[in-house]
């Protein structure tokens, strides 16, 4: 069986059987859910519900601020209490529509609907704009953004991002393993959009079991396969999997769409099914709790704005104080100054250690092993160009390709001097890309 692959990477301990076979679990919030208003890539959205108002799950509490933004929508009934700034996992203060929940979980009217094989590409992306969908696996770039490129005829592969390369995540598998039916319905309702375009399912290949579901599922669809990667970190990262996949390139400065892609997340292309198929908006994901300081680390089905203490607490909370607490995956995650902030539509995993490892190691110069050039999958020079960012000389790190970096992580893993590269990569890519914009 063939398996595809790019090159570069690492192969980090993983730590997924703490939590691979635990099966979703359904768990309820508490009194008080807050939903920032950006919770995706582009515009804000804007409130459309004041203080003092009554709202139902599933009703659309903010509305888009743009083309590239997505409305919010509440995922209980109750009173909204504020529309005031609150603290996000970033540690950035980001206007919110507060509810205090009134526990009863009356829901509005779900959207009318026709059948999905019945509807054509324009409804579609409609239905999926007024969801709120966004990308899932951490990015959050509007899904209805995504599925109306300017050159829509030349969208010939619709790529589902299956991997879930990140050590520990395991809410992808768990999502694959239970509930395959959604992905492959949202898969083809994606389809419907781009009328020459295949699907593919791009699985890493230690999740033989998902593969093989999968491949049942889709067995009598020519439109539609399977493919195999091999296991790797970055292999779920967009330029590596459209690589990995199609063989074809693209850099910074181009989209998935110049390379006639378009990649969704496993959770993402869920909820494109629950939108289009029931009409009911993006109100919920699944999130994974784990980690060796988490005492029952577990997949939970989650109602979006509910806070991630209590994410903490329904896993059992933690066997001891932990050291390092992570939003998000080990590598590219955000590292967390506390558990009293929301979820968002982005929210794959609360991560709890009982070691804070990096902070633990102690840094070194850098004795020029090129250990960081081999495992970059962006093949750029990470050593050099941490030096570059170190000394602000913008000029040199835009020389040496340093917008080129996807700030996977890898450099800083193998690096034996303990350097932070990517951190200084990552800042200095944050100061040109903000010079971009206001240009």
């Amino acid at each position: 069986m063939a398996k595809f692959t790019f090159v570069g990477g690492i192969h980090p301990y993983d730590g997924k059987e703490l939590s691979k076979d635990k099966p979703i679990r359904d768990i309820l919030p508490g009194k008080e859910l807050v939903y920032p208003l950006s919770q995706h890539i582009g515009a804000p959205a804007k409130a459309i519900v004041a203080k003092g108002d009554r709202v139902l799950a599933g009703q659309k509490i903010a509305e888009s601020g743009g083309f590239v933004s997505a409305p919010v929508h509440a995922s209980v009934s109750g009173i909204v209490k504020a529309i005031e700034p609150r603290r996000v996992v970033t540690g950035d203060l980001v206007t919110s529509v507060v509810v205090e929940n009134d526990e009863k979980y009356e829901e509005t009217a779900a959207a009318p609907c026709k059948p999905w094989d019945t509807m054509d590409g324009k409804e579609i992306v409609n239905a999926v704009g007024e969801a709120g969908i966004v990308g899932m696996g951490g990015a959050g770039f509007p899904t209805h953004v995504k599925l109306s490129p300017k050159e829509p005829e030349k969208i010939d592969c619709v790529i589902v991002n299956c991997a879930e390369c990140e050590p520990y995540l395991t809410s992808d598998y768990r999502r694959m393993l239970e509930e395959p039916e959604k992905l492959v319905t949202g898969l083809r309702i994606m389809l419907r959009v781009f009328g020459r375009a295949r699907g593919i399912f791009a699985v890493e290949d230690n999740k033989p079991d998902c593969i093989a579901l999968l491949r049942k599922l889709t067995k009598d669809d020519d439109g539609i396969s399977v493919r195999p990667l091999v296991t790797k970190y970055p292999q779920g990262a967009e330029r590596q999997l459209i690589y990995a996949v199609t063989g074809r390139r693209i850099n910074s400065s181009m989209l998935p769409a110049d390379a006639g892609c378009v990649v969704n997340n496993v959770d993402t292309v869920a909820a494109v099914c629950r939108a289009v198929t029931t009409g009911r908006p993006l109100t919920e994901r699944i999130v994974t709790v784990t980690g060796d300081a988490v005492r029952e680390p577990q997949n939970f089905r989650v109602r979006i704005g509910m806070s991630y203490g209590e994410l903490a607490e329904a896993a059992g909370g933690f066997k001891e104080p932990p050291q390092k607490i992570i939003c998000g995956g080990p590598m590219m995650g955000f590292a967390m100054f506390g558990l009293d902030v929301p979820t968002t539509k982005t929210s794959t995993a609360l991560l709890a250690f009982s070691r804070d490892e990096v902070s633990a190691k102690e840094t070194g110069p850098c004795i020029n092993c090129g250990r960081c050039l081999e495992v970059c999958p962006g093949r750029v020079m990470p050593s050099r160009l941490a030096d570059y960012a170190a000394h602000f000389d913008e000029e040199a790190f835009l020389r040496n390709h340093g917008m080129e970096c996807c700030e996977c992580g890898c450099c800083s893993y193998v690096c034996p001097a303990g350097r932070p590269l990517t951190q200084q990569i990552k800042s200095m890519r944050k100061i040109q890309l903000a010079k971009k914009k206001k240009k």
